[in-house]
């Protein structure tokens, strides 16, 4: 992650987890309001659902460990060089643990999916504690460092942590939209925010970064940081209305049908009456 590559591919991962997870709570909750829309609305659409989205979770936690461990200068699976007497690359073995608790994730969405015994929250609860392990890392992770370094992982934390928050309710306030969505807002915060830490941090022009020590430079971020959120309700708002009309628009052509059919069934009933 000492680049900006490692910190665009987990803000990349996260923000497209933001906009399926909020895609899916809306599409489960217009299903919920409008019963009548066929296959959108069963319990075996969103099983598939939640086995694909378990394998595409477990690809992404499986590249961001490869990536940490096997990059040019990456620890290559080795923890601790005995004849240097020191530990290796310990920043990329937090971010390899960070992947893999994300990784847990994943298989207990498809262990849920696939074993009606296993409650249906465990893989919230799960979440949970993947995302309370990754703001634990990077709570840990600034020491030594930059005040402007601090301060931009300070927040990247406050984000995690309030994600896994939401997730944890979830566990008691189970098919809650406002809750649901209000976590997925926090996880494309996240992402938006890994990109924003990379940019600081590790420009992509190859100009200089930003003044570690400048004030001016930290609260330029605080207003950034908000300016970030106010982004993600706005993605929120345009797949909540592009999943509202969806439905809609397949309810509307469901009941047209159904409404035929039921004109075409009368004009033989009368056709019979008639003979």
């Amino acid at each position: 992650m000492g680049s900006f590559k490692g910190h665009a591919l987990p803000g990349a991962f996260f923000f497209i987890m933001g906009i399926w997870w909020t895609l899916k709570s809306v599409l489960r909750y217009a299903c919920r309001k409008h019963k009548r829309i066929s296959y959108l609305g069963t319990k075996v659409l969103f099983h598939r659902i939640e086995i694909l989205e378990g394998i595409v979770i477990i690809f992404m936690a499986i590249t961001g460990m490869l990536g940490e461990q096997f990059i040019v200068g990456g620890p290559h699976l080795s923890l601790y060089n005995y004849e240097e007497g020191q530990w290796v690359q310990l920043l990329g073995w937090h971010h390899t643990t960070m992947y893999f608790f994300f990784g847990l994730l994943g298989v207990t969405n498809i262990l849920c999916a696939t074993i009606s015994s296993l409650p249906k929250s465990l893989s919230k609860l799960m979440l949970s504690n993947a995302l309370f392990v990754e703001a634990f890392i990077f709570y840990n992770h600034t020491h030594g460092r930059e005040m402007l370094d601090i301060f931009v992982h300070q927040l990247l934390v406050l984000v995690i942590f309030l994600a896994a928050l939401m997730a944890f309710l979830e566990v008691f306030a189970r098919n809650n939209l406002t809750v649901e969505l209000l976590r997925a807002s926090f996880i494309l915060l996240q992402g938006n925010w890994f990109w924003q830490i990379g940019f600081v941090l590790y420009p992509p022009s190859g100009g200089p970064a930003w003044d570690p020590k400048d004030h001016d430079n930290i609260m330029f971020l605080t207003i950034c940081f908000c300016w970030h959120y106010a982004f993600t309700f706005i993605v929120i708002g345009l797949v909540y209305a592009f999943v509202i009309w969806l439905v809609k628009s397949r309810l509307h052509r469901f009941c047209s049908s159904e409404v035929g059919l039921l004109k075409n069934v009368e004009r033989e009933h009368e056709s019979e009456e008639e003979m």
